[in-house]
């Protein structure tokens, strides 16, 4: 009977994970799941061996295996937690089963519930007791449901992924690649086009709420990386709020409403991502190398003025310190690098870079 208990409660975990992993569209915060299983044992494993890899694009690559090996993980340990689950309630029962050998062992109640969950069908072991087919019927109907509920969570997951990079690639050609706010009003001042600050900041205080709100829903997105190198969610995330913050710290010329809502929108997002990624806050190494004053510096270099130079870094080094050790835990916690505030302009863009295969094809 004990057994039976336990199996009964071993399912009931598995269902009440997976119903909150696939089908509530909203946040757990709970110190033990089992969907968090992959990111808690596997992923310090696979960054461990990433760090061997001297080599930054395969490196990279190697990376970005592990996003959806995670979900693939993730399954795995609820389709087997089912099984055993179901395994021990009818063990527990007596293992009422007929077979042509007529065994009744533990090997038999997993072999049964696996062709069950799966729906098989074999037709070598059959129940002999209500209860025990009772359990069967309700197995292999909770496959169905899986097998329905993985169907639609995958492409959900990637909806949300693609969303998330169709305007992170948007990002290479205003800011660079990796991006940086320097950079980004450098371009925007040679092009004569500041006001278009706003545009920007207006389309990225909803591409923060997006990210927010899915990646929320679907933790498991955070750790799907970027199609393309020297760019990353967490990247684009930072580059907006040190924007946002730039302008709120007092710029001639520049409004700062729509910076206001984009900070607020951007830094709930760092904040609340840190909590659902276990990522606490970490002394920013960006804050420890730059300071406040070099970087008005560097920005009346690219063009900008300020009303009071010296107000504008303390209130920049104040916005800094609301967002930076967030986001620098987040970095941490999915081996992302944070951008820098400034960037060589003798770097080419993505864009503007030819593959290595093309170029020796062309020499071919």
């Amino acid at each position: 009977m004990l057994l039976t208990l336990a199996g009964i409660v071993v399912v009931m975990l598995i269902l009440a994970d997976a119903f909150e992993t696939l089908i509530l569209p909203r946040s757990v915060i709970r110190s033990f799941r089992l969907s968090r299983i992959p990111n808690t044992l596997l992923w310090p494993a696979w960054r461990a061996l990433a760090s061997n890899i001297t080599r930054e694009g395969r490196r990279d690559r190697f990376l970005g295996f592990y996003g959806p090996i995670s979900v693939i993980v993730m399954i795995a340990i609820w389709v087997a937690g089912l099984i055993i689950g179901f395994a021990l309630t009818t063990y527990g029962l007596g293992s009422r089963f007929e077979t042509q050998r007529h065994q009744s062992t533990f090997l038999i109640d997993l072999y049964a519930s696996g062709t069950t969950l799966f729906t098989l069908g074999l037709g070598d072991v059959i129940p002999t007791s209500n209860a025990t087919r009772a359990l069967m019927v309700i197995e292999a109907g909770t496959g169905l449901g899986f097998l329905a509920g993985g169907i639609a969570y995958l492409p959900v997951l990637y909806q949300s992924f693609s969303r998330r990079e169709s305007q992170i690639t948007l990002l290479d050609a205003w800011a660079g690649s990796p991006p940086s706010a320097v950079e980004l009003f450098r371009r925007l001042i040679a092009g004569n086009a500041l006001p278009e600050i706003q545009r920007f900041l207006k389309h990225w205080e909803r591409w923060s709420a997006e990210v927010l709100e899915s990646q929320i829903s679907y933790p498991q997105v955070a750790y799907f990386r970027s199609q393309h190198g020297k760019q990353s969610w967490v990247s684009s995330l930072t580059t907006v709020l040190d924007v946002s913050a730039l302008v709120l710290s007092g710029v001639d010329g520049i409004p700062t409403w729509q910076a206001r809502l984009t900070f607020a929108i951007a830094r709930h997002a760092a904040v609340d991502l840190s909590q659902i990624l276990g990522a606490p806050p970490r002394p920013s190494a960006r804050m420890r190398s730059v300071s406040a004053e070099s970087l008005v510096a560097a920005f009346t270099g690219a063009g900008l003025s300020f009303p009071d130079p010296a107000d504008t870094a303390r209130r920049l080094e104040q916005y800094r310190q609301m967002y930076e050790p967030y986001v620098a835990g987040i970095a941490h916690q999915v081996s992302m690098e944070l951008p820098s505030w400034t960037r060589d302009t003798q770097r080419r863009d993505n864009w503007e870079a030819t593959p290595k295969r093309d170029v020796e094809a062309q020499h071919l």
